[in-house]
């Protein structure tokens, strides 16, 4: 008896922790009502015009084409013009810039650590969370997607697989991979591998709530893929660089129409609400859907993507017009399954569900794209204005979408009294989302999470930035330093190394150079044939720059492309 009442004590308290009430009358399952799981796919690089039921003559994507038919459709959706920056506003419902995110390198594709991501808010729900393919947005503590809110995690480093940060010598062919913060080994192609794993997480968690992100790095280069695909467009007389693209995007749609028939067989079809847009406009340089610019753009081409939401049995497929954003999923998400969204949370996104479920038109709303591909933002450049038919790009030109959808036609001189309005529209924005461009978003050394860190310049601060394992094949002489915090005072050990410390890499003669802004500058000559020079000093925890050079006989420099930073002691 004594067993059976402690078994009882356990029961309560289990259903007390996990919110489920008791009830005599039904289960503990009929009493808690479900909650529809969320797959969400963003590829990259491909735009509006890369999927053949937007009008595309040759690309050829028929899952991708039956998704959109099974979708509600959002046809003025609107992400920003690069990656990192619209992986940011899609995690946090807020303007990328807000976030600390507006370039994919020089430090400013770190999301800072009191942004709270849509994967946190879906963990602290009871979702299982997981992310297969590229997060972009910070490959160590505390910015890594296990620091956000992901349980599960198999991702690539940097912005793309062969970038400075990811394993070196990758390819999209049977990768090294990033799974929960261990190197492994993973047989196939990339897209194909993420896709797989995907897979597995959902079968796996089929009978409890899920939120899986999926963000491909595919199509964006090195443009890598089986010759099956790319075959049938070069034999169609299309170049060499469009038929890989559009062959990595077929790549993708033969996966996602896999995905949903999986969804079909697991019986997950009617509680999945599937999600799939783009980061960005194309990169591919083919067919644009007459919109003007591409990938980086402020105009129509660079920011206006697909955006497909299908939820079997709940969502009747439709067309929805009218301004929407990346801004807008993750409060229309949480709004969806029922997830309270913190009160001191400012979003700067709205909930669509309304306009979703009904024919209610999306409200008229002002929106702001801007990306600065740079160290410190300045107003205007690099924006476009949005409201309505009306886009104001660089503060200077004026377009309207019902005349001109190829903006083609500047139109500022004969509607003054519109500029003026978006002006101060943007000005109001750019006063409030500008009140922390002066902070760097510090890598953290030195914290019991993660000890050893190894840093790349590919998050250099600075104007010249190798980002990529080929510009330092090729000895790019880039130079900059890394905003950094000593998460705790004691001894560090400094390696400096032009590549990771997993491979053997003879350093060019000269003299290494360490320096620590206002704490530590030494600086000793390279040892023949080594592969780093070491130092070590005792600092203090706080913030600081760092910079590690690599001085030549002239007393010219350019800095070292790895550091691999230990606390080694009190």
């Amino acid at each position: 008896m004594r067993g059976f009442k402690n078994l009882m004590f356990v029961l309560v308290g289990v259903m007390f922790l996990s919110g489920t009430s008791y009830c005599g009358q039904c289960s503990a399952a009929e009493a808690r009502p479900s909650r529809p799981n969320v797959i969400l796919i963003i590829t990259d690089d491909q735009g509006y015009g890369d999927l053949h039921c937007h009008g595309n003559p040759l690309i050829k994507t028929p899952n991708l084409d039956r998704l959109a038919q099974e979708s509600v459709r959002l046809t003025g959706f609107h992400v920003d013009p690069t990656c990192s920056p619209t992986r940011a506003a899609l995690m946090t419902g807020r303007y990328s810039c807000r976030t600390g995110v507006w370039h994919t390198i020089m430090g400013r594709s770190l999301l800072r650590r009191d942004e709270v991501t849509m994967a946190q808010l879906f963990r602290q729900a009871g979702y299982r969370t997981a992310i297969f393919g590229k997060w972009h947005l910070g490959d160590s503590f505390p910015y890594r997607p296990w620091d956000r809110g992901f349980e599960e995690c198999l991702i690539h480093l940097g912005g793309g697989i062969g970038q400075g940060p990811d394993y070196w010598g990758n390819t999209y062919f049977s990768p090294m991979l990033c799974h929960n913060g261990t190197w492994e080994k993973h047989e196939g192609y990339c897209t194909d591998i993420f896709f797989r794993e995907a897979l597995k997480f959902i079968t796996s968690h089929r009978d409890e709530p899920f939120f899986v992100y999926l963000p491909t790095n595919a199509a964006h280069a090195p443009l890598q893929v089986e010759e099956r695909y790319a075959q049938p467009y070069r034999e169609a007389g299309l170049p060499d660089n469009l038929a890989k693209f559009y062959g990595m995007i077929t790549n993708i749609d033969e996966n996602v129409g896999r995905l949903l028939e999986s969804l079909k067989q697991l019986q997950l079809e009617e509680k999945t609400i599937l999600v799939f847009m783009t980061d960005n406009g194309t990169a591919g340089g083919g067919f644009n859907a007459g919109m003007r610019g591409r990938k980086g753009s402020m105009y129509e081409g660079g920011h206006r993507v697909p955006c497909f939401i299908r939820w079997p049995g709940k969502l009747t497929p439709k067309e929805v017009p009218g301004l929407t954003a990346h801004l807008d999923l993750l409060p229309t998400l949480m709004d969806f399954c029922g997830i309270p969204i913190p009160k001191n949370l400012k979003l700067d996104g709205i909930t669509l569900r309304p306009y979703l479920e009904s024919e209610q038109p999306v409200p008229e709303r002002t929106l702001v794209v801007q990306v600065n591909r740079v160290d410190h933002p300045q107003p205007w450049v690099a924006s476009a204005v949005l409201q309505g038919p009306w886009r104001l790009i660089n503060g200077k030109e004026l377009y309207d979408l019902r005349s001109d959808p190829g903006q083609q036609h500047d139109v500022a001189s004969k509607h003054p009294e519109k500029v003026a309005e978006l002006h101060r529209e943007y000005e109001r924005w750019y006063a409030d989302v500008s009140q922390r461009f002066g902070e760097y978003c510090e890598l953290v050394l030195g914290a019991p999470e993660q000890n050893p860190v190894t840093l790349c310049s590919h998050d250099w601060h600075g104007k010249i930035v190798p980002w990529d394992q080929s510009q330092m094949e090729r000895g790019l002489k880039g130079q900059g330093f890394w905003a950094v915090e000593f998460a705790r005072p004691g001894r560090y050990r400094f390696e400096l190394r032009d590549r990771p410390p997993y491979v053997s890499f003879k350093l060019p003669e000269g003299k290494a150079r360490l320096v620590v802004e206002g704490l530590l500058d030494e600086e000793k000559p390279i040892p023949p044939g080594a592969e780093g020079v070491v130092f070590e000093v005792d600092l203090p925890a706080g913030k600081t720059r760092l910079e590690a050079r690599h001085v030549a006989e002239d007393g010219s420099w350019r800095g070292f492309y790895f550091v691999v930073v230990t606390r080694v002691g009190p």
